[in-house]
């Protein structure tokens, strides 16, 4: 499974790596597990610097609906750091306004470990 996720409740952090081709089934599965974890105020760091998609245009617009859906039945949303290379951020282009469109902190970075001393830095 190219995407892989670490639920740590008592940091309060949630790591996800995308490794390899990621599909909208493994996106939609990592969503359905924040919800039952109950993990959408904790900081996350979602890196993609390893990651590639197939996803379709309309595969796109589906996960950001979903995130969009999800954000308006959740109370306070945790920061969001996401590591997406500059060469791949134009194919995510439309996610990443959707989850930026989130009232909380949120950047995107070229890097992973400049992404994860930001959010580190941020309160649990």
């Amino acid at each position: 499974m190219p995407l892989h996720w670490t639920v740590d409740s008592k940091e309060k952090l949630v790591i996800a790596t995308a490794e390899g081709a990621v599909t909208r089934a493994e996106i939609e599965k990592y969503l359905t597990m924040m919800n039952g974890a109950g993990a959408s105020s904790y900081r996350k760091l979602f890196d993609c610097s390893r990651g590639d998609t197939a996803m379709t245009a309309e595969d796109m617009l589906a996960i950001g609906v979903q995130i969009r859906a999800r954000h308006a039945n959740v109370g306070t949303l945790g920061p969001l750091a996401i590591v997406v290379p500059p060469a791949k951020s134009e194919r995510v282009s439309r996610v990443l306004g959707i989850l930026a469109a989130a009232d909380r902190p949120m950047r995107i970075f070229s890097d992973a470990e400049t992404a994860r001393r930001w959010i580190g830095s941020l309160p649990k």
